[in-house]
């Protein structure tokens, strides 16, 4: 495996600054981590160009971005999503009447990122894996999450039609009233659109200021789900959600 130097310096000088109260200069952060002077000062103004640094000129010092910052809370908050959702995923699972697979899931911009699984000895190969991202539109767990949002909040995040192009639903008012019919129910449904075999249902959760964290699903083989299949799944994910919301302060 390659050394990569100029990544592991990097890497140190973010782990350098973290630990300090306030900005460092550019030659004590060299002297820190023996790097030759010339070399720190063009490590740090090539993390600077990519957002990574902001430098205090008055000082001749040199700190964290804000990005950074937005990283680390992003990643604090995924994990704690994470630890907090995995029981009730395991559970969802382990109660499921139909073999199963659960799956917690983030709103990304229009998509859907994975964030959880939960999955038992008979649970069906999906592609929920953590860290895949599908169309929101085209998901249970998407479509859950954006039926907790506004219909303004929704237009927003897809302006046009052109912004539905190849998905069901494919027109701004065929999207409304499938999430109109996702508020009445109280959970989401998928019906062979990620994958021909596979069905799923999902609902979900909301934090303290009301906004839809994430989802919870359940996705499952369709020969195996009857009508009342689909609805004891259907209720099942709704159960979780509101277990979930409770876990993060919502209401």
């Amino acid at each position: 495996m390659p050394r990569m130097p100029a990544a592991r310096s990097a890497l140190r000088v973010l782990s350098l600054l973290a630990e300090q109260a306030g900005p460092v200069r550019a030659a004590t952060i060299a002297r820190e981590l023996g790097l030759p002077r010339s070399s720190a000062y063009q490590l740090l103004q090539v993390m600077r160009d990519e957002g990574f640094l902001v430098h205090y000129p008055e000082l001749g010092a040199w700190g964290p971005s804000a990005r950074v910052q937005q990283i680390g809370s992003r990643v604090a908050a995924a994990t704690r999503l994470e630890r907090l959702a995995q029981p009730i995923l395991d559970r969802l699972v382990a109660r499921s009447p139909i073999p199963a697979t659960s799956h917690l899931a983030v709103l990304a911009g229009s998509d859907v990122a994975y964030a959880g699984r939960g999955e038992g000895r008979r649970s069906p190969v999906t592609v929920s894996r953590v860290g895949v991202r599908l169309p929101a539109v085209r998901t249970a767990t998407g479509r859950a999450m954006l039926a907790a949002l506004g219909d303004d909040q929704v237009r927003a995040l897809l302006p046009h039609d052109r912004d539905l192009a190849g998905e069901r639903p494919a027109t701004r008012s065929a999207l409304t009233a499938l999430l109109a019919g996702v508020r009445r129910r109280g959970w989401a449904t998928e019906d062979g659109e990620v994958d021909a075999a596979y069905g799923s249902v999902a609902a979900a959760a909301r934090d303290a200021a009301g906004y839809p964290a994430a989802s919870v699903g359940l996705t499952f083989r369709l020969v195996d789900a009857d009508e009342a299949a689909w609805a004891a799944l259907g209720g099942a994910s709704a159960a979780a959600a509101a277990e979930l919301t409770r876990r993060l302060g919502g209401g």
